[in-house]
């Protein structure tokens, strides 16, 4: 069994870019949450949760990259930093925003079943990155993200007495401070509504979406066209930060 690069993850040197703040990163994490070869996992699924909780102490997310499997049975698995892969954008380098870009990064583990007692390994471990991790920022990240009981039920609250999503995520930056000290995004707040108190699924609402981008981009080239259109405020508002 190989070790990749087993070095200690410490870029307490260096910047990052990210969400439009130069922030100092730093990745100082305990020995006991640091992947190495050998450590034991019941499941694959604990192996994966494992190396997402090392992933959040250290600043960057994880992705399932490949599975191997035998009939229904899973023999290995490779776990990413999300970061992973290279690929050329469409898009300028002047106009493009996304901090989250493939950067080709090697950071991940592989892991698979020892057959002879029924339990998983970590067989392969690379803990470099190719670019800088953000401790303090890693609640940003799509995989982190999370909306405690509280804030739901602060939505629903909301959402009962028609306060509009815009208001109601503005509250929970005002009450943080800051929308990087909050654990999500707006479309966080936006997903739970719709999932979640109103019970819409996942392919309704894509179907509701497309429908109001369609009115939105009318709504661009002929602005005076659909004012008569009772929804067309509430669209304005809901599309002008998503397009």
């Amino acid at each position: 069994m190989d070790v990749i690069q087993l070095n200690e993850c410490d870029y307490s040197s260096e910047t990052h870019q990210f969400d439009e703040f130069t922030v100092q990163t730093s990745c100082v994490v305990d020995e006991g949450f640091v992947p190495k070869v050998g450590i034991i996992f019941e499941t694959p699924e604990e192996a994966t949760k494992f190396y997402k909780n090392y992933s959040k102490l250290s600043g960057f997310s994880t992705k399932i990259r490949n599975t191997t499997r035998d009939g229904d049975k899973i023999n290995n698995q490779l776990i990413v930093c999300t970061r992973e892969g290279r690929w050329k954008s469409k898009i300028s380098p002047t106009l493009k925003t996304n901090p989250s870009a493939g950067l080709n990064c090697p950071a991940r583990i592989y892991v698979h079943i020892m057959k002879n007692v029924g339990v998983w390994t970590i067989s392969k471990v690379a803990l470099n990155h190719s670019h800088p991790c953000c401790p303090d920022q890693v609640k940003m990240l799509k995989q982190h993200r999370e909306l405690r009981m509280f804030v739901r039920r602060t939505i629903e609250t909301h959402e009962e007495a028609e306060i509009r999503l815009r208001k109601t995520y503005q509250s929970f930056v005002a009450a943080a401070g800051s929308h990087r000290e909050l654990g999500f995004i707006e479309k966080n707040v936006r997903n739970y509504i719709i999932r979640e108190v109103q019970n819409i699924s996942e392919e309704d609402n894509a179907k509701e979406f497309g429908k109001c981008l369609c009115i939105w981009n009318i709504m661009k080239k002929n602005p005076n066209k659909l004012n008569g259109y009772k929804g067309h405020i509430d669209i304005e508002q809901e599309m002008s930060h998503v397009v």
